[in-house]
């Protein structure tokens, strides 16, 4: 078993923060992840983030690693308003016009107290940690939904937990992106992969290329038309591929060969989930530390 981030939504903390966060397990004990009650809709709380451990943290160097859980009943739309129609019907039926305002709110709520108790609950659960020595938040999703529901449960946990997100503090990363696939030039280390996409401001008209030579006249007309590039895959050092979106966010992320010629193989469970954390969260400090100057992201940690 392994522990390799397929995204990564990027947030940074403030460098006095950090020692904030010495007891984190035990404070992650006290918010666990409960079961969906029948007329909840949702739950969501703290889970263990390796299969069999009892810890809500792994420690690897100076990153602490944790995972939320979540618990979301599935009740399709189109089966709620099979039964919302029903009670209006009735209603219509019994009082000889059709419900107001006030009767289809009471309806639709009605409706969902006897449909969430039989609806079926779709658990999972989303990874994150915390790279103390750097002050990152790297959260495995490119949902904002998913990121800031972690960070809300870490600021309940916590009392406070005053992660921003990352930003340019001088040109917007679309069009360094843009500027890229223009002039063929990448930063030392950078590599174009074979997928972008390109939007056109004014219209909104979109390009996806996939498997496709960047470098190619197809790009280079989109661009002539005025398009910007809004997502851009990449690879790094031959150590990691990955999507990079407008947002500074990551998605596919794959380590490659020059990476996992480094990993330990070793038979031992145990011991290569930590080599793969250790890996994973050492290249990952690479990555971004070149992201921050890449794209010169404002330093909120002072």
């Amino acid at each position: 078993m392994s522990v390799l981030f397929r995204n990564a939504t990027l947030f940074r903390l403030p460098k006095t923060f950090k020692h904030d966060l010495a007891r984190l397990d035990e404070v992650l004990a006290e918010h666990p992840l409960r079961p969906c009650g029948p007329l909840e809709v949702a739950t969501t709380g703290f889970v263990a983030p390796k299969d069999g451990d009892a810890g809500l943290t792994i420690r690897s160097g100076q990153n602490v690693l944790f995972a939320l859980g979540f618990e979301d009943k599935v009740l399709p739309s189109a089966t709620v308003k099979a039964e919302i129609a029903k009670r209006v019907e009735a209603h219509t039926a019994k009082y000889g016009r059709p419900p107001g305002g006030k009767a289809r709110r009471q309806i639709k709520a009605d409706a969902l107290d006897v449909l969430l108790p039989k609806a079926l609950v779709k658990p999972s659960r989303v990874f994150a940690y915390i790279d103390l020595d750097s002050c990152w938040v790297v959260i495995d999703t490119t949902s904002n939904k998913r990121a800031e529901r972690v960070l809300t449960a870490l600021r309940l946990a916590l009392g406070s937990f005053p992660a921003v997100p990352v930003m340019s503090s001088t040109t917007a990363p679309r069009v360094v992106m843009t500027q890229w696939l223009a002039r063929h030039q990448l930063p030392a280390g950078l590599v174009f992969g074979d997928e972008c996409e390109m939007k056109e401001p004014a219209s909104g008209a979109v390009a996806k290329l996939g498997r496709q030579e960047l470098e190619s006249d197809e790009v280079r007309a989109h661009l002539k038309s005025g398009k910007q590039c809004m997502k851009l895959g990449l690879a790094y050092n031959d150590h990691v591929s990955f999507v990079l979106r407008e947002n500074l966010s990551l998605a596919k992320i794959h380590l490659l060969g020059g990476a996992l010629d480094t990993l330990d193989t070793s038979e031992d469970a145990d011991a290569a989930y930590h080599a793969s954390l250790a890996l994973m969260t050492g290249e990952f400090a690479e990555l971004f530390a070149a992201l921050r100057e890449w794209f010169e992201i404002e330093d909120l940690t002072g």
